[in-house]
């Protein structure tokens, strides 16, 4: 048994992604009702399927929640959600191909991730910082319709081909272009993903690098950084402001933003030490931020200071909104994996380090396997759609009480508005709604909603949901 644990394939970390991408294969066309984020997947979710079945310019994103508006609004750059459109063009649509396209590209990225982290550090570091990383939150998210380990994955692969860029004369000006292709991808994607490109400053403060050199990425850089920029702050106010629906979080001012982190502080240190790496895994981040300060690890205390200056800039925009929602360490926690792998190797033992690095592994991975299972209550979800159909067209307008989740709106296949239950007891809002077009208000009874009663006339009653006529 001991000599079957050393065969090459083990030391491999093509074997270890691999396996975790067969196992996140478990569920995979789940549909997006775990608790975890539903709504976020929702969101994107209708966004393709409204490619699918509308039309598919990838500038006029639209949502199916703005009421009697076209839905279209100012949101992230909609990459993984026309991906999904375009695999859906070849094979009819189906929610699940964004969670499978996820997971390719996660996987990809820790690929790409243990490359880099080869060139600047040993084998082993960046071996375990990898198997650390597969194990993180990053093991569930990986695997949801949301671009968060999409986007820093491919700002991730763009790193790998800087360096090779800045440090390879063979293929330079291919790598040069791979840089700046799956940069501009990964930052239009999820914006805070770019906070990843404060690391090249270490190319540019390099000495032995030629200016040259320099020059020529910082100009393309700035290049490829534009339609970002163009894109979160010109297109999606515009949409905003013409077609009069506000959805995506575009932040606060940062005075704000500290006051608010203050205020949570609580809540926002457990993305560091519950959902990044679990419990254990955040011990040995702390080590490795200990053995790095002992040894001296310049390179790694320079990533850890310039890493947690940048993320900051994040957390402040985002004030309450990151402490309530662990998607947003998502970027940092690569640098946190990498720390605590590092921290292992404050035992001599190889045993040892093997044994932390499993124990780490197993209570990440097991911590997270309900986002796996969907519950009875959850699953009902998928028969909204039908139960409409018997008595309502895909054209008529819905109300349901979940007050900002519009994942019901999305299984219903339809398009209307989220409310709360006080907002829908409100006879003044209920004649608005009415008046804008509302044909129906559907009231879920076990899952995101709970049980009201309205004066309305009843079209369907079921334990899951009880349907009215807005007459």
């Amino acid at each position: 048994m001991k000599s079957f644990f050393t065969l090459p394939v083990f030391k491999d970390i093509r074997f270890w992604i691999l396996l975790f991408f067969l196992v996140r294969m478990y569920g995979i066309t789940n549909p997006p009702l775990e608790v975890a984020h539903n709504w976020r997947q929702t969101t994107g979710t209708m966004v393709t399927r409204n490619f699918y079945e509308g039309s598919a310019n990838i500038l006029y994103p639209r949502v199916d929640f703005a009421g009697e508006k076209t839905g279209i609004t100012g949101m992230e750059f909609p990459l993984l959600n026309y991906i999904d459109y375009w695999v859906s063009e070849l094979f009819g649509y189906q929610h699940w191909y964004g969670r499978l396209v996820n997971l390719i590209v996660s996987s990809i990225g820790i690929w790409f991730f243990f490359r880099i982290l080869k060139r600047f550090f040993t084998s082993e570091t960046a071996f375990n910082a990898s198997l650390i990383l597969l194990a993180s939150i990053w093991f569930a998210y990986s695997r949801k319709i949301m671009p968060d380990t999409f986007a820093t994955s491919l700002v991730i692969i763009g790193f790998y081909y800087a360096a090779c860029y800045f440090e390879e004369q063979k293929y330079r000006w291919l790598n040069l272009f791979l840089f700046a292709a799956f940069t501009l991808l990964g930052v239009l994607a999820k914006l805070p993903a770019g906070f990843l490109l404060a690391f090249y400053a270490f190319f540019i403060l390099d000495r032995q690098i030629s200016i040259r050199l320099k020059i020529i990425f910082f100009i393309l850089s700035g290049i490829i950084l534009a339609p970002a920029a163009w894109w979160y702050f010109s297109w999606v106010p515009y949409l905003v402001e013409k077609y009069q629906f506000w959805h995506f979080f575009m932040g606060k001012p940062i005075s704000l933003g500290a006051k608010e982190l203050v205020e949570n502080l609580g809540d926002g240190l457990k993305h560091f030490y519950d959902a990044a790496l679990k419990f254990i895994g955040f011990g040995m981040f702390l080590t490795g931020l200990f053995l790095a300060i002992r040894k001296r690890n310049k390179l790694l205390l320079r990533i850890l200071g310039l890493g947690f200056a940048a993320f900051l800039v994040v957390a402040l925009k985002a004030g309450f909104t990151f402490t309530h929602h662990s998607y947003y360490i998502i970027p940092f926690v690569p640098i946190m994996a990498l720390t605590a792998a590092y921290g292992i190797t404050i035992f001599r033992k190889k045993a040892i380090r093997i044994t932390i690095l499993a124990v780490i592994i197993l209570e990440g991975t097991l911590n997270q396997l309900h986002d796996f299972r969907l519950k009875e209550h959850e699953l009902a979800f998928v028969k909204l759609e039908s139960d409409l159909d018997r008595f309502s067209k895909r054209s008529d307008l819905i109300a349901v009480n979940t007050g900002d989740n519009p994942t019901a709106i999305y299984f219903a296949h339809r398009k209307g508005w989220v409310a709360s239950n006080g907002e829908l007891l409100d006879e003044t809002f209920r004649k608005d709604i009415q008046r804008k077009g509302c044909k129906y208000i559907v009231v879920l009874k076990r899952y995101l909603g709970g049980e009201l009663y309205l004066p309305l006339t009843v079209v369907v009653n079921t334990k899951d949901w009880t349907v009215y006529a807005l007459k």
